[in-house]
C-alpha cells in the first residue's frame, strides 16, 4: 500500500512538475554534478560469484552480445526477446559507458523519471522495455525475468559511485548547431558513401560479425535495423549522435562530421524504410512535449509530417513555443535525451 502511495504521489507531483513548472532533472541548489567524460567506470573484469554479481555479469553480456543472448535466432528459442540481431552497444558505445554516447553510468540514479513519450513517471524497468520494443524491434520483458533482473543489474553496477539525482554532464547526446534549413537527403547520401559505407554498408545494412548472430557494424535502416519508434528515427537524435560519435573511435572533443554534414547524412538515414512499430499514435499524449522531429503524428502544432522529418525546426518550434506558453505546458517540443548542457552549444 505504501509502495502504490508513492508511485501515484510521483506520478502526481511530476506531471504537476512536468506541466506547468518543469521537467525532470531540473539542477537545484546543492545538487552534485558528475562530468562522465572524466569518470572511471567499475571494471567488469573484477567483478565477483555471488548472485548479484553473476547477474551483473549476465546483463554485460546480454549488453555487449545481445543477438547471440536473446535475438530472434538464439540458440534457447524461449529467449528471442529482440527483434532484430543488434546489440545494445551498437547505440550506448563501449558497454554503456562512453560519454554523449547515451551512456548508461549513473541512470540508475535517475529513476523514477517523467517520461513524455508515456505522460508519465516510467520505472527503469519500463525505460527498458522501451529499448527493447523500439530499437530492439522486440518485445517487453518480464519484470520476474532474469533478464530484466540482469539488465538492471548491471545498470545498477555501472552506476557505481555515481550520486542518486546527480547531473550528469555527457548524459545522452550532444546536440548539434542546427542549421537553419530542411535537411538535403540527397547530399546525406554523398556523405554516407564517403565517410559511412565502408562500415555500415552501401544500402544500410552493416556487416555481421565474423562469429554468432549478431553485427561487427550494424545495419542502419532495413528489416534488421531499429523501428520507427526508437529514439535514433530522429532526424536531430541521430545527427547529434553520429556528430558526437561516428565514424567508430571518434569522441565528443574530436567529431569528424560537420554540423551540417551530421544534418544531412541523419537526414539521408531517417528517410530510408525501417521496421514500423505499432499504436505509435499513443506516445507523447501530451502533444506538446514530443519532440520536434519526431517522425510519426499526431502533432500539436499543424505542420505536416515531412516538416517533421526533415525540417526546417525552427517554424515548427517556435508555434510550439507559442502553444505552449498559452498552456504553461513545460519542456515543450525538446529531444528527451540531451545532455544537460547541450543546449548551451
Amino acid at each position: 500500500m505504501v509502495g502504490a502511495m508513492k508511485h501515484i504521489w510521483l506520478v502526481v507531483a511530476a506531471l504537476s512538475a512536468g506541466l506547468l513548472f518543469g521537467g525532470n532533472q531540473t539542477p537545484h541548489a546543492g545538487q552534485i554534478t558528475i562530468d562522465l567524460s572524466q569518470w572511471t567506470p567499475p571494471d567488469i573484469g573484477v567483478v565477483g560469484d555471488d548472485p548479484f554479481s553473476k547477474l551483473v555479469k549476465y546483463g554485460h553480456k546480454l549488453f555487449t552480445d545481445t543477438a547471440n543472448e536473446v535475438g530472434p535466432s538464439a540458440p534457447d528459442p524461449t529467449k528471442r526477446l529482440a527483434g532484430n540481431n543488434l546489440a545494445c552497444q551498437n547505440c550506448h558505445l563501449r558497454a554503456g559507458t562512453q560519454p554523449y554516447a547515451m551512456p548508461l553510468t549513473g541512470v540508475w540514479g535517475q529513476f523514477p523519471q517523467y517520461r513524455a513519450r508515456e505522460g508519465m513517471v516510467d520505472t527503469l524497468e519500463e525505460r527498458i522495455n522501451g529499448c527493447m520494443q523500439r530499437s530492439m524491434n522486440g518485445r517487453a520483458l518480464s519484470l520476474e525475468s532474469r533478464e530484466m533482473r540482469a539488465f538492471s543489474s548491471y545498470m545498477r553496477w555501472l552506476s557505481t559511485g555515481v550520486p542518486d539525482g546527480a547531473k550528469l554532464l555527457g548524459a545522452g547526446t550532444l546536440q548539434i548547431k542546427e542549421p537553419a534549413r530542411s535537411a538535403d537527403p540527397d547530399r546525406g547520401a554523398q556523405i554516407y558513401a564517403q565517410v559511412c559505407a565502408a562500415c555500415h554498408g552501401a544500402h544500410g545494412s552493416g556487416q555481421r560479425a565474423q562469429k554468432g548472430l549478431g553485427y561487427q557494424f550494424p545495419p542502419l535502416w532495413g528489416p534488421d535495423s531499429f523501428n520507427n519508434g526508437a529514439g535514433m528515427s530522429r532526424l536531430l537524435t541521430l545527427a547529434a549522435y553520429a556528430q558526437h560519435n561516428m565514424p567508430l573511435g571518434t569522441t565528443f572533443d574530436v567529431p569528424v562530421l560537420t554540423d551540417e554534414q551530421a544534418y544531412d547524412v541523419a537526414g539521408y538515414i531517417v528517410s530510408q524504410d525501417r521496421p514500423k512499430k505499432a499504436n505509435l499514435d499513443e506516445d507523447f499524449p501530451i502533444r506538446l512535449q514530443k519532440p520536434i522531429d519526431t517522425p510519426y503524428g499526431p502533432y500539436a502544432d499543424g505542420f505536416p509530417i515531412e516538416q517533421h522529418l526533415l525540417g526546417p525546426f525552427g517554424p515548427i518550434r517556435a508555434k510550439v513555443k507559442e502553444l505552449a506558453a498559452e498552456s504553461r505546458t513545460a519542456h515543450a517540443g525538446e529531444a528527451d535525451n540531451g545532455s544537460p548542457e547541450g543546449a548551451d552549444r
